[in-house]
């Protein structure tokens, strides 16, 4: 059986790495049962055979792969007889395009929004960490990130305008289907429906309908999933 190490917080049940969503919606996508294992930031003992401290890991027998990128190709690359998570050379182009528009941009947005939330609900052996490594990375103390949350709402929702205008012609980042680019917005946008204590879309925009019918995807996948206002 394969497995996943997958980031968890206090609650062992929560999920919500934004990378590791990414991962669950390609094995689900390709069809691969799997099994998880929770994971907390201050574990890097466990994982330290791949050479690096983050999650997602994933266990295929005898071969362990990190990065999310790296494990859709890897499963396309190994699994050729399911559907493709990245068809082609095209479909990896625009896979990496979208990779590197939510990393850069979406995932800035979301931080200043989600820091709070993220720090209140994982393990507390986790939180001194979270807070020294997040604090110097923004050179703000996690308070002062996340202080003026209206604003960094607003601020996320125009950073959505790209998402948006292409989800308005296309029921999909993948035309009629989802693929790896799908799933890379999806889990990036999985990370505030997880861990944040309000909700971050708004209903009136074609990417809260997008991510309500990605939820429902794999058997209900990421709508069963357990988030902090449950």
């Amino acid at each position: 059986m394969r497995n996943l190490f997958d980031l968890a917080g206090n609650d062992p049940d929560l999920r919500f790495s934004p990378y590791c969503w990414r991962t669950k919606y390609s094995l689900a996508h390709k069809g691969l049962p799997f099994d998880t294992t929770p994971w907390r930031f201050t574990e890097k003992d466990r994982i330290e055979e791949t050479g690096q401290g983050r999650v997602p890991v994933l266990v295929d027998g005898d071969r362990t792969v990190h990065d999310s990128f790296q494990i859709a190709l890897y499963l396309d690359e190994t699994y050729t007889e399911e559907p493709a998570l990245m068809p082609g050379a095209s479909g990896k182009a625009a896979a990496s395009f979208v990779q590197g528009w939510c990393d850069s941009q979406l995932l800035l947005a979301l931080r200043n929004v989600l820091l709070l939330d993220v720090y209140n609900n994982i393990h507390p052996k986790d939180q001194a960490y979270f807070r020294e490594s997040r604090e110097k990375a923004t050179g703000q103390t996690l308070e002062e990130v996340c202080k003026d949350r209206q604003g960094h709402l607003d601020h996320l929702h125009s950073t959505l305008k790209p998402a948006e205008s292409t989800l308005s012609t296309n029921k999909f980042l993948g035309g009629d289907q989802p693929n790896f680019s799908d799933y890379i917005l999806f889990g990036s946008l999985m990370w505030a429906h997880c861990i944040c204590t309000d909700e971050t879309l708004r209903p009136d925009n074609r990417v809260f309908d997008w991510f309500q019918t990605l939820l429902d995807l794999h058997d209900g996948l990421g709508r069963n999933a357990p988030t902090v206002r449950d």
